[in-house]
């Protein structure tokens, strides 16, 4: 047993129960929204309840929020949803991007203009020991990112900023990834050069793929594959999704499976109608409603369901 950092504070890591590894409540451009957005706070924070309670009810129990730095993260506002929900919500501290680090460490860190230890290493880490500004509110896990652009020099320092700051803590690390270039495969050579323990990592979004020798080579590395972006059809479709999941679990690896959707209660990134329009099945329910007896049709075990949803996110914070 281990202890759990959520939003409303710690609990034992055998009370997170039904947890999906992927999703977020806010995606926002800040900047953006404070400039040009029309947006109703209470409204928001009253639909993002509506939400998680509707999940709660349908059986989970935990979501993992990789809101970083990039993403919007602003933990006053998950507070005052978690107030409200029954549901656990863990967040993360680390920097979603895909190419250059902020401005904010453009200059600064080792070997730079102001040459000095790295600064993300000292933010990520308090963060996860201390709390995220000055909510009281303790990240659980690293997030960083990895895509089509590849290793640039930007993701790499963040990368192993990443790695550097989970060996001196012990947090555990969700990667970004994108299947088409197999980049979980570099984030993982990145990570093991900087000693990280790839067990206590998720490659986010290896659910895109059908490559079945590419996520065993994944997972035979000692990862957790991130089956993440369910209702994503538009990314790849629903039966190659469950069909992928299904063979993992035939052939074994359903202890190295996580579940999810990536979705989240408001995205700024598309306008909401179309974003409905094209992806209808893109929100909480669909693992519920859809997925999983979808599973169940093709032989995936009670069992094999309680490995994905409870036991190995449980094993991934202990």
């Amino acid at each position: 047993m281990a202890s759990v950092q959520t939003v409303r504070g710690s609990i034992d890591s055998s009370e997170l129960g039904r947890t999906l590894c992927h999703e977020h409540v806010f995606v926002l451009g800040e900047e953006h929204r404070l400039n040009y957005e029309q947006w109703d706070e209470e409204a928001q924070i009253a639909d993002a309840v509506s939400q998680l309670n509707e999940l709660k009810g349908l059986g989970m129990d935990t979501i993992m929020d990789p809101t970083v730095l990039g993403l919007g993260r602003y933990i006053p506002r998950i507070q005052r949803i978690a107030e409200q929900s029954e549901l656990n919500i863990v967040v993360a501290t680390g920097i979603y991007t895909y190419n250059d680090v902020p401005f904010q460490f453009h200059y600064t860190g080792p070997g730079l203009l102001f040459d000095m230890p790295e600064p993300m290493v000292e933010l990520f880490t308090k963060d996860l020991t201390e709390g995220i500004a000055d909510t009281g509110v303790r990240a659980a896990f690293l997030k960083c990112a990895i895509e089509e652009q590849g290793l640039t020099p930007g993701v790499e320092r963040v990368m192993r900023a990443v790695g550097q700051t989970s060996v001196q803590t012990g947090a555990p690390i969700t990667v970004h990834t994108n299947v088409h270039n197999q980049s979980g495969l570099v984030a993982q050579q990145v990570l093991r050069e900087e000693g990280v323990d790839l067990t206590k990592v998720v490659i986010g979004h290896s659910g895109d793929s059908t490559d079945l020798d590419y996520l065993t080579e994944l997972a035979d590395a000692g990862s957790l594959l991130g089956m993440d972006r369910f209702g994503l059809d538009v990314l790849l479709p629903f039966e190659d999704r469950v069909e992928t999941v299904a063979e993992l679990c035939r052939r074994g690896y359903a202890e190295k499976v996580v579940l999810a959707h990536d979705a989240s209660c408001t995205i700024d990134w598309f306008p909401a109608d179309a974003k409905r329009q094209v992806v209808p099945r893109w929100n909480y329910r669909h693992i519920s409603e859809d997925v999983l007896p979808a599973l169940q049709e093709r032989g995936v075990t009670d069992a094999d369901i309680e490995l994905m949803l409870v036991t190995n996110p449980r094993r991934y914070f202990e």
